[in-house]
């Protein structure tokens, strides 16, 4: 059966017209489909993940080669590694300037610009697996609320990327409470809030530094996304422990892009982007978990690792500090994340995990 015929955007399109006019024939309506210009686009895009870990070329640039293959090569990303346009921490200012187009990076970042960006994140202690993340963002509306925060700024926020759990590599047992007082770990945004409510010490430090702030003793340990996430960054060279279970089930990164280009684009290319979106942050979501469970049994067998498991007193307490800083945000950003927290103690009651 050699008659099968390649269908590309445009024809797709004019079939997609021809069937609309036949709905509309029967007394139904169908919306229009606004297509984007003919010309090719081509946008640049930047992440924070550095380019030796497992995950860059599969999730980045994986997501880059989806848009093209969509689009039979009519709309490319230019991925870029970090700090080669702009330093991570200006990323945001750098897309709304129009100096990149887009990004695929952490939303913790701008937690102190955009505070609903830590609802994107993922709060320790709330998730518990993929469908009960995808029903709070999608499902009970904290997703659009999510994009009206960024749409302020001038961005278009698409969504997640998962980064699986959120895991601590860590030279210090974490069994108890107490065992977090005085605790030194690299963290940022909302979480790094919860590990000081926790009587730790959280400090920020960049991806490029982390493995020498390890060996030498400047932190105790880290959250690099789930294991396997920090496994890409070697942190089981100098770390003895892996702390379980995750803070987090599922923590993500995003894709987010100018709001005056995405504006710009026609229905269809904006449908490929969400599509490409969603596809790649449930890929990912498969990815880094089968990664966290192997990364696990090797850091035992290859490294002498321990696995450490808080007990539930510790799994508790930090699901209450995280619920506290929730509460903080609604109330240093009523507009956005103020109606987000209701949304998630709805779903935590909902869940029945308070």
């Amino acid at each position: 059966m050699n008659n099968t015929k390649t269908i590309n955007r445009r024809s797709f399109l004019a079939t997609g017209a021809t069937a609309a006019a036949a709905v509309a024939v029967t007394g139904l309506s169908a919306p229009a489909v606004i297509a984007s210009p003919k010309q090719k686009i081509k946008w640049r895009m930047q992440t924070h993940w550095p380019t030796g870990n497992w995950y860059y070329d599969p999730i980045f640039e994986g997501f880059a080669r989806r848009i093209k293959e969509a689009t039979n090569g009519e709309f490319e990303i230019e991925t870029h590694q970090p700090n080669s346009i702009v330093s991570t921490g200006d990323v945001l200012r750098g897309v709304r300037r129009g100096t990149l187009e887009g990004a695929m990076i952490y939303p913790a970042y701008w937690v102190g610009d955009i505070p609903a960006a830590g609802h994107l994140n993922g709060n320790f202690g709330t998730w518990d697996s993929m469908e009960e993340m995808q029903f709070f963002l999608h499902d009970m509306g904290a997703l659009k609320i999510i994009r009206e925060a960024y749409a302020s700024r001038g961005i278009y926020q698409v969504g997640p990327i998962s980064n699986g759990g959120t895991a601590i590599y860590s030279n210090k047992r974490l069994e108890t409470p107490k065992d977090f007082e005085g605790f030194k770990v690299r963290s940022n945004g909302s979480s790094a809030q919860v590990f000081e409510k926790m009587g730790a010490a959280p400090v920020s430090i960049t991806g490029g530094e982390l493995y020498q702030a390890l060996q030498t003793g400047v932190v105790d340990g880290a959250h690099w996304g789930g294991v396997s996430a920090g496994w890409g960054m070697n942190l089981q060279e100098v770390n003895k422990y892996i702390i379980q279970p995750n803070l987090a089930a599922h923590q993500n990164s995003e894709v987010f892009f100018s709001l005056e280009a995405w504006n710009k684009l026609g229905d269809d290319f904006k449908r490929v982007i969400e599509d490409a979106v969603l596809a790649t942050h449930l890929e990912a979501a498969g990815m880094f978990m089968i990664r966290d469970l192997q990364r696990m049994k090797d850091f035992q067998s290859e490294y002498n690792g321990e696995i450490v498991y808080m007990n539930n007193d510790s799994v508790e307490m930090l699901r209450l500090k995280s619920l506290e800083v929730v509460d903080e945000l609604s109330k240093r950003d009523p507009e956005y994340s103020g109606k987000i927290g209701p949304i998630l103690r709805e779903f935590m009651q909902l869940t029945g995990k308070i």
